[in-house]
């Protein structure tokens, strides 16, 4: 979505559509009439993007991030086998443990892609913390007081 430009954010700039009046567009479709408008839209392109950029630290952590991310799915895969072979706490709190993260992380991403705006990102944040913490704890209650997410799991395939 990185490559598409809203026109109607961008109309009273003076750049017009190329073909039609829809608005969206490719930016390689934008026609601009001179090339001081084709300058500006690209600076404004590059502000956009350099506002969205981070340092390099910042980098770092995104490339760490996305790492974990990948480690813990591959740990997911794990815990299928481990939950049949060994059912135990110990595994049902690693499980609700990691399926919270994975989701957490998960529906974190769809949100930054997606939900635009200071207040409404604030907002997103917020409801996504407070999911997570109660998916949490619905797991772990659900672990101590009844039977456990790999016993659950075991009796729902027995059916």
């Amino acid at each position: 979505m990185a490559s598409f430009v809203r026109l109607s954010s961008l109309c009273h700039r003076g750049v017009k559509p190329l073909l039609s009046k829809n608005t969206f567009f490719p930016r390689e479709l934008l026609a601009c009439r001179t090339l001081r408008e084709r300058d500006s839209l690209q600076s404004l392109a590059q502000s956009h993007h350099a506002s969205s950029s981070h340092s390099a630290v910042s980098s770092k952590a995104a490339s760490m991030h996305w790492t974990g991310e990948r480690v813990l799915s591959v740990f997911l895969l794990g815990m299928a086998p481990a939950a049949y072979l060994y059912p135990g706490p110990a595994v049902d709190y690693a499980v609700a443990a990691a399926l919270t993260l994975h989701g957490h992380w998960g529906i974190g991403q769809v949100l930054t892609d997606y939900v635009h705006g200071e207040t409404k990102v604030k907002l997103a944040n917020a409801g996504l913390y407070t999911l997570s913490m109660v998916t949490f704890a619905g797991l772990c209650y659900f672990n101590y007081k009844d039977v456990g997410i790999c016993k659950a799991i075991a009796m729902l395939w027995s059916i």
